[in-house]
């Protein structure tokens, strides 16, 4: 039987992470800070299984970019997919900061003091672009594409310590918010940037028609459990033949490796089901998880008009309010997802007929 040529594993997979991130965002801000001790194994297993969030996505974002663009049958500058991916990175810089406005504080001339820090979206759409550019400039070297990822991941990563506390002051705050975290933005490029490299890495080896997903899997779950287990000492050995101060700072502070070991087994995992998330649940919710955000962030964040939960319930709930909330609020973003792109076309029409608008609205 040939075998499935769509990866719909990453479907799965950032399924799975918009749900961590839900039920992430919910416990972390509306459970009371008396019940988040750090000498709990529970409440430490749930914390450390939340960071899986952000690496899936960043490495995900720069895998399926540059899939795209290499399964593409036109390659290069003419590529269709460059001018789809340089767009779509520009509308999510856009729509991070449209989700950070507050209305009422604009109409008084006012702009609230998260506006300029950089979230998640503006990062993702950044690399988005850069995981285009680098494609433009570089595409001819075919394998040496892949290589170059792999060099820039890398290299983000090691060099780490040198750049967490830069501050770039000679920069506007908020350009400097993008770089590093000691600028006060809540993501920003470097290190996160480093995951979208190796998720480019990862697409090129993985090539433009995927096949061998048994090996591969094997393949990543070794790898993972390398980087989680193995990594720290295989620095401090560098350092110890070396004695660059800079390999004993990485070892000893390595959450940007064992991170990327976390991903490769979550891959491995969710590559092993890949036929069975060809269709169903797991795959709609792969396929809408930006829908998804936005609408959490309206429910939770009170997007625009600063109403949502957050603002009302922080730092209040039980351990069993916070649980069962997360779940409901789990299912009511997926339900309001859903009727939105279930009815849009008709609210849409309203919308236009309203207005008296002379336009075909947008169909499903």
């Amino acid at each position: 039987m040939k075998e499935s040529q769509r990866l719909y594993f990453l479907d799965a997979l950032r399924a799975f992470a918009i749900l961590m991130m839900l039920q992430g965002h919910y416990v972390s801000g509306i459970l009371d800070p008396i019940f988040k001790d750090p000498t709990n194994s529970v409440y430490t297993f749930w914390l450390y299984c939340r960071g899986f969030t952000a690496p899936v996505f960043f490495t995900v974002t720069g895998w399926v970019v540059l899939f795209l663009l290499l399964k593409n049958p036109i390659q290069g500058f003419r590529n269709p997919r460059v001018k789809k991916g340089l767009k779509r990175g520009l509308e999510l810089i856009l729509l991070g900061y449209l989700l950070r406005l507050n209305l009422p504080m604009l109409l008084n001339g006012q702009l609230n003091a998260s506006f300029l820090k950089p979230d998640v979206l503006q990062i993702i759409g950044l690399g988005l672009i850069f995981t285009v550019s680098i494609y433009v400039l570089f595409h001819y070297f075919k394998y040496g594409l892949g290589l170059l990822f792999l060099g820039i991941g890398l290299s983000i990563f090691l060099t780490e310590p040198l750049y967490v506390d830069a501050t770039f002051t000679k920069l506007p705050q908020f350009l400097a918010a993008y770089l590093t975290k000691a600028n006060g933005g809540v993501f920003y490029l470097f290190p996160w940037l480093g995951y979208v490299s190796l998720g480019a890495c990862i697409a090129q080896v993985f090539g433009a028609q995927p096949k061998g997903f048994l090996i591969k899997g094997i393949g990543f779950a070794v790898l993972g459990m390398f980087l989680i287990h193995k990594s720290s000492s295989f620095f401090i050995w560098i350092y110890d033949q070396t004695d660059w101060m800079l390999f004993r700072q990485v070892a000893y502070n390595n959450f940007l490796y064992i991170r990327l070991g976390d991903v490769f087994l979550l891959v491995a995992a969710f590559m092993a089901l890949n036929r069975i998330f060809s269709k169903g649940f797991w795959l709609w919710i792969g396929q809408k998880t930006l829908s998804i955000y936005i609408v959490h962030y309206f429910i939770f964040y009170g997007s625009l008009f600063g109403i949502g939960i957050y603002k009302y319930y922080k730092y209040s709930g039980t351990l069993i309010q916070s649980i069962v909330g997360a779940l409901l609020f789990m299912v009511v973003c997926l339900v309001v997802t859903y009727c939105v792109h279930r009815y849009r076309s008709k609210l849409f029409f309203i919308l236009w007929s309203s207005l008296n608008i002379k336009r075909t609205p947008p169909y499903n």
